[in-house]
């Protein structure tokens, strides 16, 4: 097994390595990169920099308060003086080969130094600390819920199979599943945040004004009294997925021929089920705990936290994208694709944790 982690270790750096020089090749062919933001924001028609520009750099805050115009390598930018456009580009770097640009990223990358936002007065690892906490209690929070609510329900409709239970369980989880995510929230919003009917939980913001003046207890109360919406609003899609993949499970193995020698044997039904099954049936849906949580940490918080007014990772991303901040896509997507790779290697583990019996070593051989 300590060969096969070791192999796994190993591919991290390749894949990773992969990951980085596709998206910074794709980065060289978009239009509209960091100077042309800086030149558009002065004509007037650039909000993007405006809006999230909380200071920055020198050479950005300098360029906004320039003058307008278009150059021969910049949209706009003819009006500038040819030595403004130099600065800025030895201000972002652009003055260097694209090739000398990325093994110069990579190389610090590898000291987990991300350099500092174009448009923010903030290094990027500060940036990505001090969102975390609100992307970490989504994608939690949504995915111990998602499992408390989907284990016993997916094992009560595998022993009901068949039954009206199951079918009007499983028409309530298909029509959760086909919600889109982002529906879903506004509905929520509409309902229970004051949108039309009642205003039992907050609009916006993970925590109140107040926070600071709130007990402990108060803290916690008003914690999950934000998040309540948000988490819901995650959860729905993995729910249904976790719900369906449970029974499945159960029922592959109640149909097993040590299932039905355990009966024959005259243990009773609870026994069989929780001594013998639920043990190989939850194999897979243990094991997976952690690609469920990366999943939602990932996919759903853009949107939710966008419709939340949640200040995030995934709001981070997608301004930055917007914005061609490059320190911020690149140091981002370096930390969610190492996130991933070795959440990939921690689920491998987790199957031989629930199940000594799988040897990865032996299957590849």
């Amino acid at each position: 097994m300590g060969a096969y982690i070791l192999r796994r270790f190993l591919l991290v750096i390749p894949t990773l390595l992969g990951i980085m020089i596709v998206n910074f090749v794709l980065t060289q062919f978009v239009p509209g990169g960091p100077i042309e933001q800086i030149i558009a924001n002065m004509e007037g028609t650039g909000d993007v920099f405006e809006s999230i520009s909380g200071g920055g750099n020198e050479a950005a805050t300098n360029a906004a308060g320039g003058g307008g115009g278009a150059g021969d390598r910049y949209l706009g930018a003819r009006g500038l003086p040819p030595e403004f456009i130099e600065e800025l580009e030895r201000e972002f770097g652009f003055d260097k080969p694209p090739l000398e640009r990325f093994l110069t990223m990579m190389w610090n990358y590898l000291h987990f130094d991300f350099g500092e936002s174009y448009f923010r007065s903030i290094s990027v690892v500060d940036l990505i600390i001090e969102k975390m906490p609100v992307s970490i209690s989504l994608g939690l929070w949504s995915t111990l819920i998602a499992y408390l609510i989907s284990i016993p329900l997916g094992i009560r409709k595998a022993v009901k199979d068949g039954t009206s239970f199951d079918t009007w369980t499983s028409s309530a989880i298909i029509v959760g599943y086909a919600i889109p995510g982002f529906l879903f929230a506004i509905l929520l919003l509409v309902l229970f945040a004051g949108g039309s009917y009642w205003k039992i939980f907050p609009l916006r913001g993970l925590t109140s004004d107040n926070w600071d003046q709130l007990t402990l207890i108060g803290k916690i109360a008003d914690y999950f009294w934000h998040i309540t919406l948000p988490v819901i609003a995650s959860l729905i899609s993995s729910f249904a997925t976790l719900t369906l993949l449970t029974k499945n499970s159960f029922l592959d193995e109640i149909k097993k021929q040590y299932v039905m020698t355990a009966r024959a044997k005259g243990l009773s039904e609870r026994r069989v089920l929780y001594g013998h099954v639920f043990r190989n049936a939850m194999l897979i849906v243990i094991a997976g705990f952690p690609a469920v949580f990366i999943g939602v940490f990932f996919s759903g918080s853009i949107i939710i936290e966008t419709i939340f007014s949640l200040d995030g990772l995934g709001r981070l991303g997608f301004e930055a994208a917007v914005a061609r901040d490059y320190p911020v896509i690149f140091g981002t997507l370096f930390v969610f694709g190492l996130m991933s790779l070795v959440i990939g290697i921690i689920s491998d583990l987790m199957y031989v944790f629930v199940d000594p019996r799988i040897d990865f070593e032996r299957r590849e051989a």
